[in-house]
Parts: C-alpha cells; structure tokens; sequence
C-alpha cells in the first residue's frame, strides 16, 4: 500500500515539474555539416542576408528564469543540422506557468 501510494505520488510530482522538451522537424532539402553550438545567433526578426530554412524548432515546459538555458538548448539540437541562426517567430509563457518559444532553423546563403 505504502509503495503504491509512494509511486503515485511521485508520478504527479514528475507530471508537474515536467522536464523541458525541444522539437524539431527538418522541413528543408539536403544535408549541411554540422556547426559549432555557440556561433548559432538567436534572432527575433527575420535577417537582412538570404537563407535557407532547415527546420522548425519548438521548446516547452522552462522555467521563466531559464530563457538562456532554453536559447543554448535551441542552439544545440540545431548545430547538427548545420544551422547558423534560429529566429523566434513565437515565444510565451503557457497555463502552467511555463516558458515556451517556436522558431526556424536557418542557414546561411553566403556561407
């Protein structure tokens, strides 16, 4: 009984504290080689250069003091992918409490 009661508990703790998730969907053609996380820019507006979009990027579930957790985070699911900025089309904060922010993956043209 103790041990059910114990693990029920701890299960709608974990369901309330959640831990952060990043989705991405690679939404661009071909392969770039990867590129180094902390030369990634985080813009908000759309850049004056010619790019090309390589994927959608969504986090969820950060704490509002954590945005440069949640930008490092978006800049290292991306460098894979060879991107060399993520723009932040939408960013908020959920029903929970909870920082959330969706965006594209780009790459550079001149590069």
């Amino acid at each position: 009984m103790k041990k059910t009661y114990f693990l029920g508990l701890l299960c709608v703790v974990l369901m309330i504290c959640g831990c952060a998730t990043i989705y991405i969907t690679k939404t661009g053609k071909g392969y770039f080689p990867p590129t180094d996380p902390d030369e990634i820019e985080i813009l908000i507006t759309k850049p004056d250069r010619s790019f090309t979009e390589i994927a959608t990027v969504t986090t969820q579930n950060w704490a509002t003091a954590e945005a440069a957790k949640m930008h490092n985070s978006l800049r290292t699911k991306s460098a894979p992918l060879g991107a060399n900025a993520v723009i932040l089309i939408s960013s908020g904060i959920a029903p929970n409490g909870r920082y959330w922010a969706s965006g594209v993956a780009i790459r550079y043209k001149d590069k």
